[in-house]
């Protein structure tokens, strides 16, 4: 395999260097090499499903909302 050039690794550097600097608070959508759709800013590493998973997920979200509201006490809640 051939040595990247400068000019590469400065590229990849750069970004690197925004990939790192992302930390908003804002998600970040990508699609990747297989299809899939990882959303990133939610945790340290991204969450990735499948177009028919992202779909099903989103149709339960009233189930999900009810169900967390449901056992709020027993969740580990961060402080603001």
């Amino acid at each position: 395999m051939a040595e990247p050039t400068y000019d590469e690794l400065k590229a990849r550097l750069d970004e690197l260097e925004k990939k790192g600097a992302r930390r908003t608070g804002e998600l970040d959508f990508k699609v990747g090499e297989k299809g899939g759709v990882s959303v990133y800013g939610l945790g340290r590493f991204p969450v990735t499903l499948y177009y028919e998973q992202w779909t099903r997920l989103l149709d339960a979200a009233p189930k999900l909302r009810e169900f967390l509201e449901e056992n709020k006490s027993r969740l580990k809640l961060k402080e603001k």
